[in-house]
């Protein structure tokens, strides 16, 4: 069942596939622009990428108490220091908090998404981050990502997002007490077009396991 939640303080919420009386959650923040303050535009590439991920976390947690929500932004860019793509992560996990109580939740967000997501992964629900190509410029805070586990995958010849920039935000977010890897991805660029199975099932494997729901 697909629910839709909005309110006037924060971007809709959808749930993809969910119990009624989830024990966890993963969010997914698919990815944007650096500017652009319009409304992302319909057909949304960067959110039709994120729908394989949601349908394989379905899959996999198939018999759990595990639900998958998407979610979604007032404006496409990520705007300089308005940071709009952490905002609406952040009214995301409100809404998720407001209809199902505190659960666990691990994000999986790719390029802006994944930037959003460890933006605001010191919120108390946030287990981990599972981050796709993520935009990870020099200088990103990581004080606030102490006690949590991160993925960064990155397929080192992305030409829009820099591997480099991914490995080196991991390496400051251990010294910050973060337990973060990175995972180079062998094919993929930044669209994970190529070798998108792989990424679809190892995004999948690392959000149950840092969930705490994964397959025996």
């Amino acid at each position: 069942m697909t629910v839709r939640t909005r309110s006037a303080a924060s971007p809709a919420l959808l749930v993809r596939h969910g119990a009624l009386a989830p024990a966890g959650a993963v969010l997914l923040l698919h990815g944007g622009r650096a500017d652009g303050l319009e409304a992302p535009p319909f057909p949304n590439l960067p959110a039709l990428r994120m729908r394989p991920f949601a349908e394989t976390l379905r899959r996999a947690a198939r018999g759990r108490a595990v639900l998958v929500a998407e979610g979604r932004y007032r404006h496409r860019g990520w705007n300089g220091e308005r940071a709009d793509a952490a905002r609406d992560a952040e009214s995301a996990l409100a809404a998720l908090r407001d209809r199902f109580g505190q659960i666990p939740v691990v994000l999986v967000g790719h390029s802006m998404g994944g930037r959003a997501a460890l933006a605001v992964a010191g919120d108390p629900a946030v287990r981990g981050v599972v981050a796709l190509a993520p935009w990870c410029p020099p200088g990103e805070p990581v004080a606030h990502l102490a006690g949590r586990r991160l993925y960064l995958l990155h397929d080192e010849t992305d030409r829009v997002t820099a591997a480099r920039d991914s490995w080196a935000f991991v390496t400051r977010a251990r010294e910050a007490g973060a337990d973060a890897t990175g995972v180079p991805m062998p094919v993929g660029g930044h669209t994970m077009l190529r070798g998108a199975r792989l990424w679809h099932r190892r995004a999948t494997a690392l959000a149950l396991e840092t969930l705490g729901t994964a397959p025996a």
